[in-house]
C-alpha cells in the first residue's frame, strides 16, 4: 500500500530525528532516494529557521528536486514550497494583540502549576513564532538527555495544558516536542496543514501517508487522523527508516 501513496507527511521530532537533533546521514540518504521517486511532506512545531539547521542542512541535492519537498513549520500554520529559493505560500499568523494575552495567560498556568525555573535554560522558555506561541519547559536547544529526562510522563505539560485551554478557548492547545506546549489558532494544526496540501497540490487524501510518533490521543500527530488520511504510528526513526527503504524498494 505504501508504494503505492503519491505524498508521504513526515513528522519530525521523533519520527525523522530526535527532537531538535539534526537527521542523521543514514536518514538524510534516505529522504533524498526517496524525494526522487515521490513527494515528501514535513510537518512539526518547530519554526522554520528549526527546519533549516535540522533538516535542510542534511540535504545537499540539487534544487529541482525540491520541488517535491514541502515544508510545513509550527504545526501545519505555515507552508514554504521550492520556487527556485523557498517560498512561504501561506502563513496563519495570530494577531499581536492575541499574542499578547497567551503569552500572559501561559504566564499565568506556569505560576498556578509552580513551575520554576531551571538554573540553566538553553534559549527562550516562551517563543513568539508569529503563527505559534511555545513554552518549552527547558528551552528549544537544550541537550537531548535532559529532555527526555525532564517530562518523560508528559504529565506536566498536560496540567499546563489542561490550564491553557481553559484559558484560551478560542485557541488550540497541544503538548508536543519532549518539553513542549504549542499554541495555534483554533483548528490550525497537522490537519489543516494536510488539508492544505490537499488544496494546494489537488491530491486525493487516499493518495496520501501520514507517519509520525505521537498519533495516540492527546499527542501532537494525533489531528491528522481526524483528515482520514491513513496514518502509520512509528516508535522513533529507527522504524521509519525502515518504512522509507520499504518505499524505495531497498
Amino acid at each position: 500500500m505504501n508504494q503505492q501513496k503519491e505524498l508521504i507527511i513526515f513528522d519530525l521530532d521523533g519520527t525523522l530525528a530526535a527532537s531538535k537533533s539534526v537527521l542523521d546521514d543514514e536518514m538524510a540518504k534516505l529522504i533524498i532516494f526517496l524525494l526522487a521517486k515521490k513527494k515528501v511532506a514535513v510537518i512539526s512545531g518547530g519554526g522554520y529557521p528549526q527546519f533549516q539547521t535540522q533538516f535542510l542542512s542534511k540535504l545537499p541535492i540539487e534544487g529541482q528536486r525540491f520541488t517535491n519537498l514541502f515544508l510545513l513549520p509550527t504545526s501545519g500554520t505555515r507552508l514554504y514550497v521550492w520556487r527556485g529559493e523557498w517560498h512561504e505560500q501561506y502563513a496563519e499568523n495570530i494577531a499581536e494583540n492575541d499574542r499578547k494575552n497567551i503569552i500572559e495567560k501561559l504566564n499565568m498556568a506556569l505560576s498556578i502549576v509552580k513551575f520554576e525555573k531551571p538554573e540553566k535554560t538553553y534559549g527562550p522558555l516562551i517563543e513568539d513564532r508569529g503563527s505559534q506561541i511555545t513554552f518549552s519547559g527547558l528551552g528549544q536547544e537544550a541537550p537531548l538527555d535532559l529532555k527526555e529526562a525532564w517530562d518523560p510522563t508528559r504529565e506536566k505539560r498536560q496540567q499546563i495544558a489542561e490550564i491553557l485551554k481553559e484559558k484560551l478557548p478560542r485557541f488550540d492547545v497541544r503538548v508536543g516536542g519532549s518539553t513542549s506546549v504549542d499554541i495555534t489558532m483554533k483548528g490550525v494544526n497537522k490537519a489543516y496543514g494536510i488539508r492544505k496540501l490537499e488544496e494546494f497540490l489537488h491530491m486525493p487524501l487516499d493518495h496520501m501517508i501520514f507517519i509520525g510518533d505521537t498519533l495516540f490521543h492527546g499527542g501532537n500527530d494525533y489531528p491528522a487522523k481526524s483528515t482520514g488520511i491513513d496514518c502509520m504510528q512509528v516508535s522513533g526513526p529507527e522504524e521509519t527508516k525502515k518504512i522509507i527503504a520499504g518505499m524505495i524498494g531497498e
